[in-house]
């Protein structure tokens, strides 16, 4: 939870430090690529801190910015929120999961919902004998996850590979890439080390009064 809420905030965090308009929409652009690029190697979890980073109100009131989106990027992330309709259950996510090979990173903190759901909402004994219903449901929680890895802190470098695999790539279009930065130049030993220490703004206020500097609320 701690690397998806990291990856969240530096979302946003990018976007809100991004002044000058034409590089938000880049920004915007670039970031909406690192979400496929996420789904593409079922990353699920870095794919939804991303996308929920980029429909964080701070973010998605920049009108100015989304308008200049290319129509193209916006049926992207029009198809990419629809996997986050939490209705029915999550409905549309479970479906994309289902149809996923392993190994899978999935979406953390539904899993630990619906894990959280199954102990404490079922009897782990019922007349002195083992609930086996409730301990398939564990065990069908608990696949996608163990499929990828059952180490936390491995996960977590597989998540920052995936990341990293994107910069290593798609660096040289990054908005704050110049030729001196350390993101620039594919394979640059500075990546990694950008990818593991994400500098983030947590602090809500702060995000909200950032977006507001950018464009301030129309009258």
């Amino acid at each position: 939870l701690r690397r998806f809420n990291e990856i969240q905030f530096w979302v946003i965090t990018e976007v809100c430090l991004c002044s000058q308009l034409n590089k938000r929409v880049q920004l915007l652009k670039k970031f909406i690529k690192i979400a496929a690029h996420c789904k593409e190697y079922k990353n699920l979890n870095a794919f939804f801190a991303v996308i929920m980073g980029l429909s964080h109100p701070a973010v998605s009131r920049l009108s100015q910015t989304w308008e200049k989106l290319p129509s193209k990027f916006k049926k992207f992330y029009g198809e990419f929120e629809n996997l986050m309709d939490p209705s029915r259950n999550h409905r549309a996510y479970r479906l994309t999961v289902a149809k996923l090979d392993p190994p899978v990173i999935p979406f953390m903190p539904l899993m630990i919902k619906d894990m959280t759901f199954t102990h404490e909402g079922n009897k782990t004994f019922i007349d002195n004998l083992v609930n086996f219903e409730k301990m398939v449901r564990h065990c069908r929680c608990r696949s996608l996850s163990d499929s990828w890895s059952d180490d936390s802190q491995d996960s977590e470098d597989k998540s920052s590979f995936t990341l990293l695999i994107f910069f290593n790539n798609f660096s040289h279009l990054l908005i704050k890439s110049g030729p001196d930065s350390p993101q620039a130049g594919k394979h640059h030993p500075d990546v990694w080390t950008y990818v593991r220490q994400l500098s983030v703004i947590d602090n809500q206020r702060t995000l909200t009064q950032l977006s507001h500097g950018l464009e301030p609320r129309r009258s």
